[in-house]
C-alpha cells in the first residue's frame, strides 16, 4: 500500500510518500481501505516530536473507510461496512488496521468524509463539557481555539445544552465570523484582545463557568483567569506547543478547578464508545454539524500539515488516498 511516512521527527517536510507493507488483521480487529483521513492536532504534534512506533512511521489517529478484513473474534462489524476508526497511529495510509472496539459503523446516508471527523474531536469536546466540566443549562462557556476541531464541536454542544453564552477565541476576526452559525455568542480575537478582560466585559464580570482549553501553554493561565466562582477548566492538549506554566494559587480564592482530559484513556469503555456512536448519529440526523475546511491528496500530507500549522483552517483538514 501507499502511505505518507517519515523516518525522523521534524517539520512537514519529513513526509515521504512510499510503498509499505499492508497491515495485518488482528483476531480482535479489522482492516479498512481508507477513504478519508481526518488530521488531528495530535498528529502534527507527534510528527514534530512523538515516538516512532516503527520505521518508517505512519502517523495518525483517525480515518474512515470500508472494512476489507475482519478478525475471527469480531462480531459487531462485517465485511463491507463503512466505519470510522481511531488508534495510536497509522491513519495516513491506504489501509489501516485497528481494534474493532475503536471503530464505529457509519449510518447509511452519512458521508464518509463527515464521519471521519467525528470521534476524537466531538468525543473530546463532550467529555470536556459534561463529564469533567459538569456543564449545565445556563452556564457561561468559553472555548479556547474555537476554530479547531474540538472547538467547533464544543461550541455546538454547549449551545445545544442551553449555555447562557458561548464565547470562543480565534486568531482572526475572519475565523470568528465563521463560528457564529455554530452557536457562538461572542468571539474574542486573542491576537488583539486580552482574553480574560474580554470575558469580564462580555459577561458583566460574571466570567466563564466552564472552559474548554486545547491550547495549553500561556493560554491555560488566561483560561484560569477567565473563570467564574467555582468555574471549571477542562485542559485537553498542548496545541500551542509551549510549556504550561500556571499560577495554581490564582485558582484558590474562587474555588476553581482544573481537570486534564484525555479521551484515549477511556475511548474503549462502554461510556465513551456509546457516546461517540450517539454523536455520529447526531451528525447523521443534522443536529450537529461537521466543518471540513479543506481536503488534500494523501501524497500531499506535507502540504496539509503545513496548512494546519499556518492556523488558517476552521474545522478539520482531510487527506484523501
Amino acid at each position: 500500500m501507499k502511505a505518507a511516512v517519515y523516518y525522523e521527527n521534524g517539520g512537514p517536510d519529513v513526509f515521504r510518500y512510499e510503498d509499505v507493507a499492508d497491515p495485518e488483521c488482528h483476531r480482535k480487529g479489522i482492516v479498512i481501505r481508507v477513504e478519508a483521513v481526518s488530521i488531528e492536532g495530535g498528529d502534527t504534534l507527534n510528527r514534530q516530536g512523538g515516538a516512532l512506533a516503527s520505521s518508517p512511521h505512519i502517523v495518525g489517529y483517525q480515518a474512515a473507510g470500508k472494512v476489507v478484513a475482519v478478525g475471527e473474534e469480531v462480531d459487531s462489524i462485517r465485511l463491507g461496512d463503512r466505519v470510522v476508526t481511531t488508534g495510536g497511529f497509522g491513519s495516513h495510509a491506504e489501509l489501516r488496521a485497528v481494534a474493532a472496539r475503536t471503530a464505529w459503523v457509519i449510518p447509511k446516508g452519512l458521508d464518509v468524509r463527515q464521519a471521519a471527523v467525528i470521534p476524537v474531536p466531538f468525543g473530546t469536546a463532550h467529555d470536556c463539557l459534561f463529564e469533567f466540566g459538569r456543564m449545565k443549562a445556563g452556564d457561561v462557556v468559553l472555548v479556547q481555539a474555537g476554530a479547531s476541531g474540538v472547538g467547533v464541536a464544543a461550541i455546538q454542544l454547549a449551545a445545544r445544552a442551553g449555555a447562557a453564552m458561548v464565547l470562543a477565541t480565534a486568531s482572526s476576526d475572519e475565523r470568528l465570523e465563521k463560528l457564529k452559525v455554530l452557536g457562538m455568542t461572542h468571539g474574542i480575537n486573542y491576537r488583539r484582545d486580552d482574553v480574560a478582560k474580554e470575558v469580564a466585559r462580555l459577561t458583566d464580570k460574571h466570567m466563564a463557568d466552564v472552559i474548554v482549553d486545547s491550547v495549553g501553554g500561556p493560554t491555560l493561565q488566561s483560561s484560569i483567569l477567565s473563570l467564574a466562582y467555582r468555574g471549571r477548566v477542562s485542559m485537553v492538549g498542548a496545541a500551542g506547543r509551549e510549556p504550561m506554566k500556571v499560577d495554581v494559587g490564582s485558582m484558590m480564592g474562587g474555588n476553581r478547578s482544573l481537570s486534564g482530559v484525555f479521551l484515549g484513556a477511556e475511548i474503549a469503555t462502554d461510556r465513551v464508545h456509546d457516546n461517540i456512536q450517539q454523536l455520529i448519529a447526531d451528525v447523521a440526523s443534522g443536529s450537529l454539524k461537521v466543518v471540513i475546511d479543506r481536503t488534500f491528496a494523501l501524497k500531499d500530507a506535507a502540504e496539509a500539515h503545513r496548512y494546519i500549522e499556518s492556523r488558517q483552517a476552521v474545522g478539520r483538514v482531510l487527506l484523501i488516498p
